[in-house]
Parts: structure tokens; C-alpha cells; sequence
């Protein structure tokens, strides 16, 4: 079996609490997202590399649930250049 590397820490955050925080996280925070439960274990689930991303105003609430600054969420950063780089490039 082969190790992955999920797009979002959300299972280790969740991993840190104790069995009764974890089975009230398992239940109150897909009503605080607005969505089914069976779309948050997704969302817990996603890969680094696939097309498939949790909306960024979900992202934003998880990272304020978990008590983590904007991006603390991911496992992975994103890099690139900016436009005026690529502007100067042409």
C-alpha cells in the first residue's frame, strides 16, 4: 500500500483531540461548513495533486475552527511567479 500525502491537514488536526472532541468535531463541523458529512470525510480525504479542492471560504472557516493562520491548513505551498515578472519575461 502505497502512502499519500492529503492536500489539507485536517486528519492530523482532528488526530489531536480526544476521543470526545473528535466525535463532536466528527458531527458539529460539517453543520458549521454547511455541507453533508459525507462531503467533509472528502474533503478530509483529498490527495496532493488532484483537481478536486475544498471552496476557499470553507478552507477559511476549518483554518479558524482549528485555530490556525491563513494557510496553515495546507501541506503544501503554492509557488510561482507574479504577473509583473511574467510581464517582464515577454
Amino acid at each position: 500500500m502505497s502512502k499519500y500525502i492529503e492536500k489539507y491537514k485536517i486528519n492530523e488536526f482532528l488526530d489531536k483531540l480526544t476521543v470526545k472532541e473528535y466525535k463532536f468535531a466528527l458531527k458539529k463541523i460539517p453543520v458549521l461548513l454547511d455541507v453533508s458529512t459525507n462531503t467533509f470525510h472528502n474533503y478530509r480525504r483529498i490527495r496532493l495533486g488532484e483537481a478536486q479542492d475544498i471552496p476557499y471560504e470553507k478552507v477559511k472557516i476549518l483554518e479558524i475552527l482549528f485555530g490556525v493562520k491563513s494557510g496553515g491548513l495546507e501541506n503544501a505551498k503554492v509557488t510561482g511567479k507574479s504577473l509583473l515578472q511574467l510581464i517582464k519575461e515577454q
